[in-house]
C-alpha cells in the first residue's frame, strides 16, 4: 500500500483508535469491554505528556481514511516501548505494517534508544511473524487471564 501515508498522531485520533482497537479485538480475539478503556488511557496519557523528541505516534492513512497506528514511548532513557500497533483488516498483507514498524524502530534509534521492547499475545500470529522477521526476539511468554480471556502474553525485545 505504497500510496498510504504515515502522519503524526493527533489527539483527535483517540476516538477512532479506541473504537478500532475495541471492535477488532472483541471480534477477532474475544476481548471484553475492558480493553477499550485501557487503550483510551494509554492514548490520553500520551497526548497529555509525551516528549516529542523521544516519543511519537503515527497514523497510517489513505485518502484521509485511517488504516492503522504505531507508537514509540519512553520506557527508560535507554529503552523504548512499541505500543498500539494496529492495522485494520483491509490494510493487512500489503506492506503497510512493515512501513509502520520500520518508521517506529528507526525513530527510536534516531532518538537515542539502544533497544526496544513490546508486549503482545501469541494469538497475534501475523504481528509476531513480522517482529521475528525484523530481528525482534521473544524473551518471555506466560499464560494470563486478561480482557475476559485466557491468553498467552509475550514480551519481545530488539537491540537497535
Amino acid at each position: 500500500m505504497s500510496d498510504a501515508i504515515l502522519r503524526p498522531f493527533h489527539p483527535s485520533d483517540i476516538d477512532w483508535l479506541v473504537e478500532r482497537h475495541q471492535t477488532l479485538y472483541a471480534r477477532d480475539e474475544g476481548f471484553d469491554d475492558t480493553f477499550g478503556p485501557l487503550v483510551r488511557s494509554i492514548l490520553e496519557d500520551f497526548a497529555a505528556s509525551h516528549d516529542p523528541a523521544r516519543e511519537r505516534g503515527w497514523i497510517a492513512e489513505k485518502d484521509g481514511v485511517p488504516l492503522g497506528s504505531i507508537f514509540c514511548v519512553r520506557l527508560t532513557d535507554e529503552t523504548a516501548k512499541l505500543r498500539l500497533f494496529l492495522l485494520v483488516p483491509e490494510a493487512r498483507g500489503l506492506g503497510l505494517g512493515k512501513r509502520l514498524l520500520q518508521t517506529c524502530t528507526g525513530f527510536a534509534r534516531d532518538a537515542g534508544y539502544s533497544d526496544m521492547q513490546l508486549w503482545t499475545h501469541e494469538s497475534h500470529e501475523a504481528a509476531c511473524a513480522l517482529y521475528s522477521a525484523f530481528g525482534w526476539q521473544l524473551v518471555a511468554s506466560k499464560p494470563v487471564h486478561s480482557f475476559g480471556r485466557d491468553l498467552v502474553e509475550q514480551s519481545w525485545e530488539i537491540t537497535l
